[in-house]
């Protein structure tokens, strides 16, 4: 069973995902194929070495690509994390970004509940 979180791990988690928000803003919609991209949620390791970023990705059809597009920038953002974070933080996580899905189950639900 996995142990919940300390108040160091989310404040550190809650402090990257406003980051991330900002680094990925700043990159802009064109940048990810004109898909808007949030970040909904990040998780810390205990050891604060390894972040899940969880991002919702809109529109649906565009998911891969962005997907792709976010693994292949994973180490220019981390660098960019890096700055942002250098003054809290001895060590920048390592990034993981998950797709979260939420919003597809919801749009699901909503479309099953109007049948």
């Amino acid at each position: 069973m996995e142990k919940a979180p300390s108040t160091r791990q989310l404040k550190v988690a809650r402090e990257i995902q406003k980051d991330l928000a900002e680094i990925i803003r700043s990159k802009g919609m064109a940048s990810f194929g004109g898909a808007m991209v949030t970040v909904s949620e990040v998780r810390i390791s205990p050891d604060l070495s390894v972040a899940k970023a969880f991002v919702s990705i809109f529109p649906s059809a565009k998911q891969a690509e962005v997907m792709k597009k976010l693994e292949s920038d994973v180490r220019v953002i981390r660098g960019e994390l890096g700055r942002k974070v250098a003054s809290q933080l001895r060590i920048v996580p390592d990034l993981v970004f998950l797709l979260d899905t939420t919003i597809d189950y919801a749009e699901h639900i909503d479309e099953l509940l109007k049948k």
